[in-house]
């Protein structure tokens, strides 16, 4: 295993551009290369932002969402490199696991690395899982795994399935209803740097065979951990899968119900009930 240490986050833009012209030609194996970043700091005013772009509470300790925001970029990288078997245009992100160990001060020194493993078949293509782990003071306090699905891929022989459901309870009660703005994407990409264009116009989300632009599913995490946010532990987990897209703009119905000491949760969408996001939170 090689760690290959970064001063800097990357550019997502140019990352994106990378792997746009370097999508052929793909294949192989997984690299067995770490990116990883040390003492890191989080930026107050962007922490402020996000927390406003996702209505989250703004305090001295980070949402669980957040470290993805870190950790995100080095994952780009690592995915848009040539190495990588999977062309990064095609990506899907279909499942999110974080893991919260305990939480994270927003003042603390943070030590982030990325890999990839689990190359796996799936009934629709490939799929791989993007890990992450974040350490404070020389001990691990979150970790993270993303599923990315590439239809048409095919995996190395003898490949495990992959995993992507996250079963849920019937979720019957909706708790609240959010109106979606056509704009969520640009706003959600500009704080995040996650400018697929699948995201960010209906233009755009056409090239890509969407109808419409869609949000993204980390967005949508991070709203429903802001539902939540004052009834959870200080360590838990958050597993999520992303099911349907949610074009934009759009009315959902947030779901929950207490279950495994934790929550079962569900975004659907208000008319057709059409699962866009559901997942289960349990203390650790």
């Amino acid at each position: 295993m090689a760690v290959t240490v970064l001063d800097e986050a990357p550019s997502l833009g140019r990352l994106y551009a990378k792997a746009a012209v370097t999508a052929r030609g793909r294949g192989g194996d997984l690299p067995d290369t770490h990116l990883a970043r040390r003492g890191v700091t989080v930026d107050p005013a962007h922490l402020a932002e996000y927390t406003r772009v996702c209505r989250l509470a703004l305090g001295d300790v980070l949402p669980a969402t957040y470290p993805h925001m870190l950790t995100f970029p080095l994952q780009m990288a690592l995915m848009s490199d040539r190495s990588f078997p999977l062309a990064l245009p095609g990506l899907v992100h279909v499942r999110n696991r974080i893991e919260q160990l305990r939480p994270i001060g927003a003042g603390a020194l943070l030590d982030l690395e990325v890999w990839a493993e689990r190359f796996a078949t799936h009934r629709s293509g490939a799929a791989v899982d993007l890990c992450a782990t974040v350490s404070a003071g020389g001990q691990e306090v979150w970790r993270s795994r993303s599923t990315y699905l590439s239809r048409g891929a095919k995996a190395p022989q003898g490949a495990p399935e992959a995993d992507i459901d996250v079963p849920v309870g019937a979720l019957e009660r909706a708790v609240a209803t959010w109106r979606i703005p056509d704009d969520a994407g640009r706003r959600y990409a500009k704080v995040s740097g996650d400018v697929n264009p699948i995201h960010l116009s209906g233009l755009t989300a056409k090239a890509f065979g969407f109808k419409r632009a869609i949000a993204h599913g980390m967005w949508v995490k991070a709203r429903v951990l802001g539902a939540l946010a004052n009834r959870l532990p200080g360590a838990f987990a958050f597993d999520v899968a992303f099911k349907k897209p949610l074009f934009l703009p759009s009315t959902v119905t947030l779901s929950t119900a207490q279950a495994g000491g934790g929550w079962d949760v569900a975004v659907r969408n208000l008319k057709a009930g059409t699962e866009h996001v559901v997942g289960t939170i349990r203390p650790q």
